[in-house]
């Protein structure tokens, strides 16, 4: 009798059910839309982020002793040590390694142009875009082009190990009227010296600007350094930092078992950091809080923004069906009458309603969720050039926010259809 009922149910008043259907698809083709996002945004918005540069930075452990006193640095050791660029695979062998994206080395030394030896200018050996060895990644490429995305060249790029190309930074172009295609003579402080060509022009940062960008071979070469690196500059997937991770981060020897698993077991920046270190022991890593911060702000608060759209979609589509189920209780309201005339129950005549809601809920949650995944994909290749990864669970989700989006708009009719009296409604008084 009841499945009778829901039939005739539907097919009497399908207009207004396909209504309802309809309602619930637009706001669960939303909220589909926006769960998907949400859960992958924060890898997609990580990646174009790393246009901003590096967040980590990794340097020999006596560089990071605290000696600057009124601006200066007074470390003693402050640029006499270096990392073993044969370690730096390393890197990308820690617990979090599928979320180092990019690890780029930086050899930096002093050095004159021709036969000015008073002009001396800062000579940048780094990769560009080379091929690490690492075990597990078979093209894994990285420099530059990798961590530091903003980098500009007019020209063309070194070729990386070469020994007789650079580049020149645009404001040390400027002032020296060098272009493309022009020779340089570099002779480092321990007296070597170079001819090389000016393969491009890059516009950087201020240090680069001012400077000569090489292969990290070449620098190393002069520099007497074979093997050798000053600093590497690390590209990382992190989420944003929340009490668990500052507190770590602060000292990790303070949280327990439990929170030290979690906190290590999570792709935190400091985490990382702490990974790092444990790789090469002789080195100190540093998270770039300018770079980094901005990413975990940034994320949460489209996260925030992304909950409270879905939120704002749930209350609309519910007052709408709260509407529309309001009006057909009234329509119905002789029904209705009957019914409780002829012995049903409240709680019978509820369920009727009720089932009607549920039915509703799921037919308009799968076709929300099918249409959302679509639109996921559009928004992700729009926005980011890439497709959205579709979790199976959100569909469960989306299927149960729409019954429960159908149920929260019957929360009205019910009411209404508790306060019909038999007698007024066979007798048409309401």
């Amino acid at each position: 009798m009841f499945t009778r009922l829901l039939q005739q149910s539907f097919r009497r008043d399908w207009r207004r059910k396909l209504l309802a259907i309809f309602t619930i698809v637009l706001a669960t083709t939303l909220m589909t839309a926006l769960a998907s996002l949400s859960i992958d945004v924060g890898d997609k918005m990580a990646r174009e982020m790393k246009a901003y540069g590096s967040n980590i930075k990794v340097v020999p452990k006596s560089d990071s002793i605290p000696l600057t006193i009124g601006g200066v640095n007074y470390n003693p050791l402050s640029g006499r040590d270096y990392l073993n660029e044969a370690d730096l695979p390393k890197i990308k062998d820690i617990f979090w390694r599928n979320n180092i994206t990019g690890l780029t080395p930086f050899l930096t030394l002093p050095v004159t142009l021709g036969s000015a030896e008073d002009d001396h200018v800062p000579l940048i050996g780094t990769y560009f875009h080379k091929l690490m060895p690492v075990e597990g990644f078979d093209n894994f490429f990285t420099g530059v082009t990798v961590t530091h995305p903003f980098w500009q060249v007019t020209g063309t790029w070194p070729e990386e190990d070469s020994l007789d190309q650079v580049l020149v930074g645009e404001t040390l172009a400027e002032r020296q009227g060098l272009k493309p295609g022009a020779t340089l003579t570099l002779t480092s402080a321990e007296g070597k010296s170079r001819n090389v060509t000016v393969s491009g022009i890059v516009e950087a940062s201020e240090e680069e600007a001012g400077g000569i960008v090489a292969p990290l071979a070449l620098a190393q070469d002069l520099a007497g350094l074979s093997g050798k690196v000053g600093s590497v500059s690390v590209s990382a997937l992190t989420i944003p930092e929340n009490s668990l991770s500052r507190k770590a981060r602060s000292d990790p020897s303070s949280l327990d078992a439990q929170q030290y698993d979690t906190w290590y077991c999570s792709a935190y920046v400091s985490a990382i950091v702490h990974q790092i270190e444990e790789a090469l022991p002789n080195a100190s890593a540093r998270p770039i809080w300018q770079v980094a911060d901005s990413e975990g702000v940034v994320i949460g608060k489209i996260q925030l923004l992304m909950a409270v759209v879905a939120l704002a979609a749930f209350a609309s589509s519910a007052m709408a069906i709260s509407s529309l189920l309001n009006t057909s209780v009234m329509e119905r309201s002789r029904e209705i009458g009957l019914m409780k005339a002829l012995g049903a129950s409240e709680a019978a005549i509820l369920s009727l309603f009720l089932g009607e809601a549920v039915i509703i809920g799921i037919i308009g949650g799968l076709i929300g969720a099918a249409l959302g995944a679509g639109l996921s994909q559009i928004i992700g290749l729009t926005v980011f050039g890439a497709t959205i990864t579709f979790p199976g669970v959100v569909v469960l989700v989306v299927v149960i926010a729409s019954i429960l989006i159908a149920l929260a708009g019957s929360v009205l009719p019910s009411r209404t259809i508790a306060a019909l009296a038999p007698v007024e409604t066979l007798y048409g008084r309401r």
